[in-house]
């Protein structure tokens, strides 16, 4: 894709959050409403078009790890909000931030993770399993190699100890286990035809009315 060309034209390690959604959406897998703006006229306008409440990040390929960086904004509710998050954004003093990304604020009810990774003896391996702060304290993942399966992927599914959790909850309807699949189908194709793409992190993987949708990503890239 076009997208990956660029970035390893101008020697990119890793895509933009947003550009990251823009290649993953180009694979079919679905990603929130989004845009990325440079003033805060532009902030206002986008988070008006996309609906409020909506998520104000500091983007670039070198914000990886924006939490961290107290780059994001959540749950703005009208105007005067989205200006109050622009300017902190863009004015912090050990960062330098040049856009901003307004995004749809997926709420959801539950939060999974999905991704990529290459194994040196396996080759390109796709992951499943509970994501958001539960990623890294209960370590409940799935893994299978590409190309996957139906089978694979539903399998991968009902590996995980937290599985009940893609059923109906509280009221809330089950997850659509084929969308999923064909997210992690959409990872394993993209880990055999991009040999130029070394990792995918899909964290967290949102699941708004029983269907799954990628509220934030990271693609590595295998660049020199």
């Amino acid at each position: 894709m076009k997208i990956i060309e660029e970035a390893l034209k101008r020697g990119a390690k890793a895509l933009s959050e947003h550009e990251s959604k823009l290649f993953l959406a180009e694979a079919g897998i679905p990603v929130t409403r989004e845009t990325i703006v440079t003033t805060e006229e532009a902030a206002v306008a986008a988070a008006a078009e996309i609906g409020y409440p909506v998520v104000l990040k500091g983007s670039g390929e070198e914000l990886s790890h924006k939490t961290e960086m107290d780059l994001i904004a959540l749950d703005m509710r009208d105007e005067d909000d989205v200006r109050e998050a622009f300017r902190r954004l863009t004015s912090k003093p050990d960062v330098t931030v040049k856009e901003v990304l307004v995004q749809q604020m997926v709420k959801g009810d539950r939060e999974l993770v999905v991704g990529l990774t290459r194994d040196e003896q396996f080759g390109p391996c796709v992951m499943f399993g509970l994501g958001g702060i539960f990623t890294e304290i209960l370590e409940d993942i799935s893994f299978r190699v590409a190309p996957l399966t139906r089978l694979d992927a539903m399998e991968m599914m009902d590996d995980i100890r937290g599985r009940k959790i893609l059923g109906a909850v509280r009221g809330k309807p089950p997850v659509d286990r084929e969308m999923l699949a064909d997210i992690l189908l959409a990872l394993g194709r993209i880990g055999l035809e991009y040999e130029a793409v070394r990792e995918i992190d899909i964290n967290p993987l949102k699941v708004l009315d029983g269907k799954p949708v990628a509220v934030d990503a990271l693609v590595v890239l295998n660049g020199k």
